[in-house]
């Protein structure tokens, strides 16, 4: 028999590589263009730890939150990292023209604070986070904080909720400078001088032990107290301050968990 000459020898196939749908849609593409340059413009990120937000698969990621300009900072530093950002949002946001359709198409998600629909977006954002193998933003405190010195207050149990129900991973976040670009309740943006915006990711908040417990008011309390926790301790990181003792609560200072606070009025 000849030898086959090296030439002759068969390559192996090819496997077959089923690349993950990009997460970077049209309509994200989109408003990245349209939005990100203006932000490049009022501020810098610096993100740290940005290597413990997962890569692929579903996540909740839970940031403090004490400036209406939060969410746009938090979803750029989600895309910067390349994921695509998606959050829970007012339902009402949905119905106004133009704005509606971009919250549609980039998949965001519809929450109804009052009526039916209230309460059913975890629901939504479970089903989604699971099927797709998307993320979502949850703002566990719900609204601004109301504590003076913007520390975190209580939190509620939506986003523990979602990971806990889809084991999936719950991502604490905080950050610190939104407040130079626009303070808590204002409409004044300030764009001069370039603002330093710091954020940092921390590992996931460990649930393990009350995964499969059922999802009662102490199984879901004891697990935002951990997330709440766990976003304090990142805060503090970054303030180079120590958060007060006891987390703030609005009930407890005659103060409703929605709305303007009346001494607010910038």
């Amino acid at each position: 028999m000849g030898t086959v000459s090296q030439e002759q020898t068969p390559k192996p196939a090819k496997p077959v590589v089923r690349r993950k749908q990009s997460e970077r849609t049209v309509a994200f593409t989109a408003m990245s263009a349209a939005v990100v340059p203006f932000l490049n413009v009022i501020a810098k990120l610096d993100i740290r730890h940005g290597e413990k937000m997962p890569a692929s698969g579903p996540f909740v990621l839970s940031p403090n939150h004490y400036s209406n300009i939060d969410p746009v900072i938090m979803a750029w530093s989600v895309w910067r990292l390349g994921r695509a950002p998606r959050f829970l949002a007012k339902a009402s946001l949905f119905r106004i023209p133009v704005v509606g359709f971009a919250l549609r198409r980039s998949g965001q998600i519809p929450v109804e604070r009052s009526g039916p629909g209230r309460g059913s977006a975890s629901i939504v954002a479970a089903n989604q986070l699971v099927d797709q193998q998307q993320g979502v933003i949850v703002y566990p405190e719900g609204t601004l904080t109301r504590d003076p010195e913007l520390w975190p207050m209580r939190g509620k149990t939506g986003a523990v909720r979602v990971a806990l129900e889809h084991r999936i991973p719950l991502i604490p976040a905080a950050h610190w400078g939104t407040q130079a670009v626009l303070p808590r309740y204002s409409k004044r943006l300030s764009v001069f001088p370039r603002k330093t915006i710091q954020i940092v990711f921390g590992d996931p908040v460990d649930l393990d032990d009350l995964r499969g417990n059922p999802l009662d008011q102490k199984t879901l309390t004891e697990a935002t107290d951990r997330l709440m926790a766990a976003i304090t301790v990142l805060l503090e990181e970054l303030r180079g301050e120590t958060a007060p003792a006891e987390r703030w609560n609005p009930s407890k200072h005659n103060q409703t968990e929605f709305g303007r606070l009346e001494k607010d009025t910038e």
